[in-house]
């Protein structure tokens, strides 16, 4: 017997309460009130990928089969596994940005190959991280600049989104300069280092472009640097000829001096990118996942992990090269100590010399391939911070407009400024580590909290060991920053008033840090007053 016909009112309300219940509670545009922007399909602009843009993938049903077990894993498929390929490319640049680059070239010409062991467990250690960031984002559909907008207060969510603008931006700086240091080694210095700047700016339209044709192709542009950056410094790798016999020493003997400290901690300190973290989460939902199939994410987390592993398997073999041919041509050397991206090149070329194709120029289609790549996916990165933190609902365009001005600006006056001699450029660079040093723990410590909540992340949460281990990278990692931090303080502020600034911010740094971890409580804070209380009764005997 057939239903009575519905009137339009009550199609209109079946069909906001199955939207209301299929989305996420925080996430429902409905639940938000916003129904009449829903109603005229602009619910998307909340998302990271809207519904039309995500990747469908093969044999992932949108409509349930009746027999189909949905709560299991499928076997392994090599077509799947080509269809979640990319965002773990697209996250992996953060490992190959120009500040990546001359963190190399000085661990290898100051440490020669002593430190490529520590390159090989940081790039790990970033790994994990980089699999928890993609795990949150396919267990929850929602990126992590999102959920921390949920999970803290108002005035805690703008801070750790200043921070985040903060870090975003001097990465930037570090990335566009690098592409205009390389343009103008391309260009033979015809094109200034403020012109190679403003061509470098160009990206965001780029972006755009790319955008229109779909995610794919984007990510296919993001291959060809990548392939492009390999080949070229497996180029002068291949010219230097390295040491085979000290390059396995390196990567399986742990050594390191008091002479190297410093080069050790750029190595770690180069590996977690705060803006990387971010994005990564918002990258893996370019793929259409059904939630509600406890089969479905998982098999896409199996996925994102083979992917992003060998992702960043490729980034560790780019740095090997660089450090190892740096190792080679000037550890010992007295230029050693002067090396940076500004003279990278002219060194190499003095060293080595033409060859069939001048070193100098495959260093500097290596490095603008690096910097390219890592400002566009900079310039990706600052919209998911921008429009998760703030939620606001701008077009993308204009978004990424916004973006790119925000760090587009300040570095043009900044290669202005430090443009007049190559030991400016790397006090800058200085000031730059350090600015990105001190942003780590405000991604770091969101995404462990928001990760092993169950009530977030349902069975999907990480288990009580892994949570352990990563909080300890998570505690490595900012110690060494810190350490570089202080090293840097010690050496460079001057003055009382500028002493006591510097303490004053230490100061409420530290207590907003005690703060995001007291906010996140469970196992983590047990195990800090389980530590505490030991640290007391030792005291006491």
């Amino acid at each position: 017997m057939s239903s009575p016909p519905q009137s339009p009112d009550s199609k209109d309300e079946e069909s906001r309460h199955l939207l209301t219940t299929q989305l996420p509670p925080s996430t429902s545009p409905l639940i938000n009130g916003d129904a009449d922007n829903a109603a005229n399909g602009k619910e998307e602009e909340e998302f990271a990928y809207g519904s039309g843009e995500k990747i469908h993938v093969v044999d992932f049903e949108s409509v349930p089969i009746d027999g189909v077990d949905y709560s299991t894993v499928p076997p392994f498929s090599w077509k799947k596994l080509w269809q979640f390929t990319g965002p773990g490319f697209l996250m992996s640049i953060a490992f190959l940005d120009p500040g990546n680059l001359e963190g190399d070239l000085q661990a290898g010409a100051i440490a020669g190959y002593s430190l490529l062991w520590l390159l090989l467990w940081a790039t790990v250690m970033g790994l994990m991280i980089q699999l928890l960031s993609a795990r949150i984002g396919v267990a929850t559909g929602r990126h992590l600049a999102e959920l921390c907008r949920e999970e803290y207060p108002k005035w805690a969510g703008v801070l750790l989104w200043f921070m985040a603008e903060l870090a975003l931006i001097g990465a930037d700086i570090q990335e566009v300069i690098g592409s205009a240091i390389a343009i103008k080694i391309l260009s033979r210095g015809v094109i200034p280092l403020w012109g190679g700047v403003l061509v470098t700016a160009s990206d965001c339209f780029l972006l755009l472009v790319l955008e229109n044709y779909g995610i794919r192709k984007l990510e296919a542009v993001f291959a060809v640097l990548i392939s492009t950056m390999a080949l070229s410094f497996a180029w002068m790798f291949g010219d230097a000829k390295p040491s085979g016999k000290e390059l396995l020493a390196g990567l399986l003997i742990p050594k390191l001096s008091s002479r190297t400290v410093r080069q050790a901690v750029g190595v770690v300190g180069c590996v977690i990118m705060p803006h990387n973290v971010f994005l990564h989460s918002a990258l893996v939902q370019s793929r259409e996942i059904d939630l509600k199939k406890k089969g479905q994410v998982q098999e896409a987390l199996n996925y994102y992990s083979i992917e992003s592993s060998f992702a960043l398997l490729v980034s560790f073999m780019i740095n090997l090269f660089v450090t190892t041919v740096f190792a080679k041509g000037f550890y010992g050397s007295e230029k050693a100590s002067s090396l940076g991206l500004v003279n990278a090149g002219e060194f190499l070329q003095d060293k080595y010399g033409g060859g069939l194709f001048p070193i100098l120029y495959i260093w500097g289609i290596g490095l603008l391939a690096a910097g390219q790549s890592s400002t566009i996916t900079g310039t990706y990165a600052g919209q998911f911070i921008m429009g998760g933190f703030l939620d606001l609902r701008l077009k993308k365009w204009l978004r990424a407009l916004i973006t790119r001005s925000c760090a587009i600006l300040p570095t043009i006056v900044v290669a202005l400024i430090f443009n007049r001699s190559e030991s400016s450029l790397d006090v800058l660079n200085e000031w730059l580590n350090v600015l990105q040093s001190i942003q780590i723990p405000f991604a770091l410590i969101p995404l462990l909290t928001l990760v092993s909540k169950e009530d977030l992340m349902g069975t999907f949460k990480i288990g009580p060991t892994l949570e352990r281990v990563a909080w300890t990278v998570a505690v490595l990692v900012m110690v060494i920053n810190g350490y570089l931090l202080l090293d840097f303080f010690i050496s460079e502020v001057n003055g009382l008033l500028f002493a006591f600034l510097v303490c004053a911010g230490t100061a409420g740094y530290i207590a907003f840090i005690l703060y995001l971890i007291s906010h996140g409580g469970g196992n983590v804070v047990n195990w800090f007053n389980l530590l505490r209380k030991k640290g007391y009764s030792y005291a006491g005997q």
